[in-house]
């Protein structure tokens, strides 16, 4: 379920990028537009699957450095986490294989190029802080909503939103990622790896920092579950504490 979550979702990155980079009328909008546009398609998608019968029985994780992250909470166990990681890795670079299938040489060659992301021109070191603190401002969020009983229903809302921001004011820093098996894939059939350490230390190490905040503040006992959302009803596969948030919330 987490691959073909990664697939889905790497899928409609390559299929809108095409069409919005290499398609007109689409393609002569401004740097702006299309990157709103990109925001819209990809936080639509991310939405769905988290609120899809997959991302509800697998917690919607679909990112390596957000499973790693929870591995480090304690919420997932190691073999959960290793099992977890190789099939969101295999399910993006699947995605792109798919959508190279379907879109054809569009999709390889400029400006569309697999939707790599690459620094801005303003350097590795600026790409590298703007990973460093979108991530962690990300998990910072899910951390916060989903171990609230009344703000759980919000969380892919809120994920979607800071996933239009990310895109609209920040792509041109640092090509947008926060996800390393997302970079890796598209690295992969492009044959660019310059950087791609950016994508894959920027957002692990920034989830982990927030995580490490967040612990801090509210204790190592406050994080109850590893699923970005749960609906309370589908089945959980982890070591899940949410009976006890909501039995002290009904206390309370």
């Amino acid at each position: 379920m987490e691959a073909t979550e990664l697939c889905i979702l790497m899928f409609s990155i390559c299929a809108s990028g095409t069409l919005i980079y290499s398609t007109a009328p689409l393609s002569t909008l401004s740097h702006f537009s299309q990157s709103f546009l990109m925001g819209c398609v990809v936080a639509g998608v991310t939405f769905l699957i988290i609120r899809s019968p997959f991302g509800r029985r697998t917690g919607a994780h679909f990112n390596p450095a957000l499973t790693l992250t929870y591995f480090f909470l304690g919420r997932i166990p190691r073999w959960g986490t290793i099992f977890y990681i190789l099939s969101q890795f295999a399910g993006a670079v699947i995605g792109v294989f798919i959508a190279h299938e379907v879109i054809g040489e569009r999709l390889a060659t400029p400006p569309v190029c697999y939707v790599i992301t690459l620094p801005g021109s303003y350097g590795r070191a600026v790409a590298y802080v703007v990973e460093f603190l979108l991530s962690g401002l990300l998990m910072g969020v899910i951390l916060f909503t989903t171990n609230r009983v009344r703000l759980i229903n919000l969380t892919p809302f809120l994920v979607a939103l800071i996933t239009v921001f990310y895109y609209v004011f920040c792509s041109s820093l640092a090509g947008f990622s926060v996800n390393p098996a997302r970079s890796f894939s598209s690295a992969l059939f492009a044959s660019v790896w310059r950087s791609v350490w950016i994508y894959f230390l920027g957002p692990t190490s920034g989830m982990l920092f927030a995580a490490l905040i967040y612990v801090r503040t509210a204790g190592g006992r406050a994080v109850y579950c590893a699923k970005v959302f749960h609906d309370l009803e589908s089945s959980c596969p982890f070591r899940c504490r949410l009976a006890q948030l909501m039995s002290q919330e009904n206390v309370r």
